[in-house]
């Protein structure tokens, strides 16, 4: 038995059984945290629209000269004539943008972010010739982790 020699190549069973174990279980983990990473990116678009109608406030706070008392209602009230939603929620993830006496509102689209909302409030009127913002503490997007609270 001088000749024979065993040469033994490539990987046991129990090896690649232990590598397939392992790659489930980095797949299980990623693909939650791929799916919250892209309805992020797909609720920026809300967050976008709304942004565009805080511009449109801050401007006609600014050029209004309403007082830093003021209240997300006399905004409203004082603004909403001058404010132009159209077009607002022409995004494929935006269902709808609202500006009332409670703030702007972007609502996300139910299939794609799952209707989830952004709200930014107006917290005082022209203070050095800006409007301060918060972000509601009601919007639905911060629990689900596609918006942050600044």
């Amino acid at each position: 038995m001088k000749g024979m020699k065993r040469n033994t190549k490539g990987f046991t069973l129990i090896e690649l059984m232990i590598v397939i174990a392992i790659i489930g279980i980095l797949a299980a983990i990623a693909l939650p945290a791929y799916q919250t990473y892209t309805k992020k990116a797909k609720f920026s678009e809300v967050v976008m629209a709304v942004d565009g109608i805080k511009s449109q406030v801050d401007v006609c706070v600014q050029t209004k000269g309403l007082a830093a008392s003021s209240t997300a209602a006399a905004i409203n009230a004082a603004c909403k004539d001058e404010i132009n939603l159209s077009g607002a929620d022409n995004g494929t993830h935006v269902a709808s943008v609202t500006f009332t006496d409670a703030g702007v509102t972007g609502t996300g689209n139910t299939t794609t972010v799952d209707g989830k909302t952004y709200i930014l409030v107006p917290t005082g009127g022209a203070t050095a010739g800006t409007v301060t913002w918060a972000v509601a503490s009601t919007s639905t997007c911060l629990a689900a982790g596609l918006c942050s609270s600044n």
